[in-house]
């Protein structure tokens, strides 16, 4: 199955920071809100307390780079595990499991990828201490199994830099908690010469056709960030043919900063939906836009009104949130969309020992344009 997208509220943006979002997407401690779990605080302000059937976010504590799959009656989420929490625990992906997408269970370690690749490992990519640098896992079912697409270090291809690039890789399960195996000889996309590949998403189109969907880490050496596409085998573990450049779709925007990343399409009448974030994961200014275009392979028209998920400053002390992104498309049982994304603490903007949490809003479109109902802090209806 494909997954669905997330969108917002419209920002007067002052002064954007430019980005290096290729660094690590971390998450650690557990923690859930909403009706009966532990609140995941973003900030000391007043929260609503939600009444029968409703939740406030965010939903669960230190979750980045979130990734939302439905089987049967339950949700899985998938999300970027702290390289620091990583580093010699095993716990390459973390996940958790919710009936109510609000009241989650995390799953224990090892957790659903307990071994990389053999072509991957430990590396000091982002530091002085080895660790795994696995992140943005993206989960899709084909059939009666599980597909993992995520990122990791190739040890022994380096980027322009001469560090380690960061490739994508995928493994499979029976059960979408896992575990996932990694038996593949090298990376499912590597483009070591443009700073490599990282982001991967899964989309089928109306045909059928199956297709990875990624960033090039440009902004890891100074190179531009653009997204590619490429076909899929029928069991979605190998790609087909060459790998194509979406038309229209670069870092060339003031609110984008050095990067754009986390590329998701979705298809809404007939039009493609390109939603991404840009700017730099780590700071304020990250946010979330779209492009929209007739033809899957583009070209692209950046929507007048991105970003339409962002912070608003002045509100910002009251939400308890700052640097929304990394969005996750998804449906719920009634069929409605919505937008899994993570956001920092207002008053710890890029701590990762407090980290990015987890946040839920509806995602609707109005008059074909996509409108994220949020970032809500209030008491809203359970999916």
């Amino acid at each position: 199955m494909t997954k669905p997208a997330r969108a917002l509220s419209i920002l007067a943006i002052g002064l954007l920071v430019s980005a290096c979002a290729s660094a690590d997407r971390g998450a650690s401690q557990s923690g859930q809100a909403g009706s009966g779990g532990e609140s995941a605080e973003p900030s000391a302000s007043a929260v609503a307390t939600p009444g029968a059937g409703q939740f406030v976010n965010p939903v669960l504590r230190n979750f980045p780079d979130p990734d939302v799959l439905q089987v049967g009656d339950t949700f899985f989420a998938y999300a970027t595990t702290n390289y620091l929490a990583a580093s010699g625990s095993g716990s390459h992906i973390q996940a958790a499991r919710s009936k109510d997408l609000v009241t989650w269970e995390r799953l224990p370690a090892p957790g659903v990828l307990p071994e990389l690749a053999s072509w991957s490992g430990m590396t000091p990519l982002f530091g002085p201490n080895p660790h795994s640098a696995t992140w943005a896992p993206d989960v899709t079912q084909i059939g009666d199994r599980f597909i993992l697409y995520y990122t990791a270090p190739a040890l022994e291809i380096p980027r322009p830099d001469g560090r380690p690039s960061q490739c994508l890789s995928v493994a499979t399960s029976d059960a979408p908690d896992g575990p996932f195996v990694d038996s593949s000889a090298g990376p499912i996309a590597c483009q070591a010469d443009l700073g490599g590949s990282i982001d991967g998403s899964y989309f089928q189109d109306e045909d059928g056709t199956q297709y990875l969907v990624w960033k090039n880490d440009g902004n890891c050496c100074g190179l531009p960030t653009n997204f590619w596409l490429q076909e899929l085998n029928a069991d979605g573990t190998a790609v087909i043919g060459e790998p194509i450049q979406l038309e229209g779709l670069t870092n060339d925007k003031a609110w984008e900063g050095r990067v754009i990343e986390s590329p998701q399409i979705l298809i809404n009448e007939g039009r493609y939906y390109m939603f991404y974030s840009g700017n730099d994961f780590a700071s304020g200014s990250y946010a979330v836009g779209y492009a929209t275009a007739d033809a899957l392979e583009g070209p692209y028209t950046d929507a007048e009104e991105n970003p339409i998920l962002f912070t608003d400053f002045q509100s910002a002390p009251e939400l308890g949130l700052a640097g929304p992104g990394h969005q996750g498309i998804f449906t719920d049982d009634d069929g409605d969309l919505w937008m899994a994304y993570h956001a920092w603490q207002n008053t710890a903007i890029g701590n990762d020992s407090v980290g990015r949490h987890l946040w839920l809003d509806e995602l609707l479109f109005e008059d074909g344009r996509p409108v994220v109902d949020g970032p809500d802090r209030d008491p809203q209806a359970i999916p």
